[in-house]
């Protein structure tokens, strides 16, 4: 596996070997990386020829600096992890390597900026934009590979890539879940083995919506959802919503797709989670 540091290098080889005709699948992540992740380089290994992997805690997405101070970065099995998936590329740059002095960014995307996490993190997907929108244009990918467990991110890059006619196909793959139904996050070593247990009842909740789905209304389905996990100790529900899968608004009679999100506090830990119901 090649490490790069630097734009300039990456994107020097990266164009020798477009030239050889290789094509390039992206997996942008801010590290601390598990099976999740490991999926979307798989998916990616099987989909493009060169599968460069980023890893960038990105501190324009963090409105909170104590979240961007204990977010996890543990490289050297970062790399380990890599290695063992067969990665081709890993980018690994710094914040200066990343942003100059005094960058400005916006880039209206509309509703979808404001709903769900946009919401509850103001700023946020500015953030997500501004960093994905640089790797794209250093990497410049064929593919891209999000994970469905940030689904609305998904959304928010895909209306990006769209309004800047950014020619990368984005690919979303299934959330990987670990044996007891919780989504893999980064953000789990952060659990107690109590809060382990309490969040599960996020997954349990999912699936229960998802297999009510035809037998009540939606109205009746996010009052069932709320009082659900809001029985669960040490699990603060930050929202339960169910919307249409394009837009994330509130979902309707006519939506083509409907996609359950959920958000909560277990224990000190922040967690999302979604299950796309029809």
């Amino acid at each position: 596996m090649k490490i790069f540091t630097t734009r300039q290098k990456l994107h020097e080889y990266l164009a020798e070997m477009r030239l050889n005709g290789k094509t390039t699948g992206l997996v942008p992540t801010m590290g601390a990386l598990h099976n999740g992740h490991i999926s979307l380089l798989a998916t990616a290994k099987r989909q493009t020829d060169v599968v460069v992997c980023s890893i960038f805690v990105n501190p324009t997405q963090f409105n909170d600096a104590n979240d961007l101070e204990k977010y996890p970065r543990p490289i050297e099995s970062d790399i380990e992890k890599l290695k063992n998936a067969d990665c081709d590329v890993l980018f690994n740059p710094t914040v200066d390597e990343m942003y100059g002095p005094n960058e400005t960014w916006h880039l209206d995307i509309g509703p979808l900026e404001h709903l769900l996490e946009g919401r509850t993190r103001p700023g946020h997907y500015q953030g997500v934009t501004q960093v994905v929108a640089k790797l794209f244009n250093i990497i410049e990918p064929d593919m891209a590979f999000f994970g469905q467990k940030d689904y609305q991110q998904v959304l928010v890059i895909s209306r990006m890539v769209e309004l800047l006619k950014l020619p990368v196909k984005m690919v979303m793959c299934p959330i990987v879940r670990d044996e007891g139904g919780l989504a893999m996050s980064s953000r789990n070593v952060h659990l107690s083995a109590d809060d382990r247990q309490h969040a599960l009842v996020l997954s349990k909740t999912l699936n229960m919506v998802k297999e009510q789905y035809q037998h009540h209304t939606l109205a009746e389905l996010k009052e069932l959802a709320t009082a659900f996990i809001n029985s669960e100790p040490g699990v603060i529900l930050d929202y339960f919503e169910i919307a249409d899968g394009v837009t994330l608004l509130p979902a309707q009679p006519d939506s083509t797709k409907v996609v359950a999100l959920v958000a909560a506090r277990v224990g000190n830990t922040r967690l999302i989670d979604n299950m796309i119901l029809g």
